[in-house]
């Protein structure tokens, strides 16, 4: 993000950077008194000026604003060719790729969601109204924890079938069934 500057604030910073070594001990000619305090109050509180007892200094932030680099700055010491950064990174990655379905599915035995998968694991099922009843929850909540929550988050794979006339029945489908899926 660049800082814009007005040109008597920039005048000042880059007097103070160029001259007196960071300390802000020069003006513009047509600023005096209270304009002098209202200038280094915008300059402090948009953190491009500190205090040093009675003085100012040109803080870090007022160089990126010049463009010029930091005092003391370092250049950075990676190298692209570091085969040991390379592998460290390789590894990392690699751990970002594993997919939902790979890590183990985790939940509180005493919770809600712990509950609509026992009532989804049934061989009957559950449907959204038997959950309703169970959880306290309202429909919407319902429908988006089956589809949020279960399938997405936890990479369950929930299946929906309706008989004629009947509601429709959820389950968390297991390795052996083949209903339908939701």
């Amino acid at each position: 993000m660049t800082i814009a500057l007005n040109p008597n604030q920039q005048a000042i910073l880059e007097n103070a950077v160029q001259h007196s070594g960071g300390k802000i001990i020069w003006f513009p000619e047509h600023i005096k008194g209270g304009a002098r305090a209202k200038v280094l109050e915008g300059l402090f509180k948009r953190a491009l000026i500190t205090p040093d007892g009675d003085d100012w200094l040109v803080a870090a932030e007022s160089y990126d604003a010049l463009g010029l680099p930091r005092p003391g700055a370092l250049p950075p010491t990676i190298t692209l060719d570091d085969p040991e950064l390379e592998a460290d990174v390789a590894s990392v990655e690699a751990s970002w790729q594993t997919s939902a379905k790979d890590k183990p599915v985790r939940t509180r035995a005493d919770s809600k969601q712990a509950l609509v998968i026992g009532l989804l694991q049934r061989p009957e099922g559950a449907t959204i109204a038997q959950i309703m009843e169970a959880t306290g929850w309202q429909q919407h909540t319902v429908r988006g924890t089956l589809a949020g929550t279960l399938k997405k988050r936890l990479g369950l794979t929930i299946t929906s079938s309706k008989e004629a006339g009947g509601q429709r029945v959820y389950r968390i489908e297991s390795a052996t069934s083949g209903t339908e899926a939701a």
